[in-house]
Order: structure tokens, then sequence, then C-alpha cells
């Protein structure tokens, strides 16, 4: 991204350009699918500018998941909290948001556990774990607040749900999985 002539640099808004856009790039077509100078050129900065602020493609991809779950995190526990109070409300909520994601034009899965899929070590295998820890924690505490008598297997059972219906919107284009998914969550809730 050149810079005008005379204008001073923001090395904090260059890298969160960087990161926007290689999210977009990683997101449609893989961890593998595009290379440094591709993602370079397409992004407009050049290598240098990218390995002054990432060092190395995997350390763009580890920021790039790890903002991406921050992201997805804050939006789930967003919809849930705006639900209000009744924890029924707030898994209902969850799952409504599952379900207006898995419907966008532009839906390809969870990019989280889709890159650890691509590189089963590494970065991304241990940002997919402390992504689901993140969602069970959600999870689990909703089931908590409804009472069940068990959370942390519901919130594991819950998980395994949201987990199942992103999986089969992606893979099968089973864009009512999270409707599915969210009976047999209410379901458990109450009993």
């Amino acid at each position: 991204m050149p810079v005008a002539k005379g204008a001073s640099l923001d090395p904090a808004h260059t890298r969160a350009t960087i990161l926007d856009a290689a999210t977009d790039l990683f997101y449609a077509r893989g961890l593998d699918g595009i290379g440094v100078a591709e993602l370079c050129t397409t992004i407009g900065v050049s290598k240098e500018t990218l390995y002054r602020h990432f060092g190395a493609k995997d350390k763009l991809v580890q920021a790039v998941l790890e903002s991406r779950s921050d992201k997805v995190t804050r939006w789930l526990r967003s919809a849930a909290e705006s639900a209000g109070d009744d924890p029924f409300d707030q898994l209902a909520a969850v799952f409504d948001a599952l379900a207006g994601w898995h419907a966008e034009p532009t839906f390809r899965g969870c990019a989280i556990l889709n890159a650890a899929a691509q590189q089963h070590e590494g970065p991304p295998r241990a940002v997919a774990r402390r992504h689901l820890d993140r969602r069970l924690e959600l999870l689990t505490d909703i089931a908590r607040r409804a009472g069940v008598t068990d959370p942390t297997t519901v919130g594991r059972q819950l998980l395994t749900l949201v987990s199942g219906a992103t999986t089969l919107a992606d893979h099968r284009g089973d864009t009512d999985a999270a409707v599915v998914a969210k009976q047999a969550a209410l379901a458990l809730l109450r009993h």
C-alpha cells in the first residue's frame, strides 16, 4: 500500500490493513491457496512490508486466525447477551446467529477449523483448540445458568451441535443444520 510522498506512516494501520485483507484471502482460498508473492501483490504491499509486520507467512496466518477467533467469539457472545438474561433465549440466539452466517453466500465454514484441518500441526491447531475452548466456555456458562445437573457435559454436547451444524452447512450445503441443532440444543437444556 503505497504512501503518498510527505505522508506519515502509521504502522498500526498498515498492520491492520494487511491483516484484514489476508483474512479475506485466506478464508476464500485457504492457507495454502495463496503464496506470499501473490498475497503481497493482491494486498498491495511489498514482501518487505509484510515481513516487517509479521515476520513470516506462518506468523501472519497465526495473527489472522487469532483475530478471527476474537471476532467470532465476540459475535457469538454478543448474540447471546442481546437475547436477554434467559439462558434458553441466549442459546437460541447463538444458533440463530449461526443460521444467518451459514446462509451467507460467502460462507465457507469455520476459518479456524478449516485452517487446523489444512495444517494439522503448529499455530493453526493451537488457535483452533483455544477457539473451541472459548465456545465451550460460553455454552457451558449458558448450561450452568439454565440449571442443568452436569453443565460441563451439556456444554460439550452443545459445542458438538454448534460445530456439527457448521460442518454440515459447509460440506453439505445444509443451511437448516443450525435450526435442527437448535432444537436439539434446547431439548438438552430442558432435560
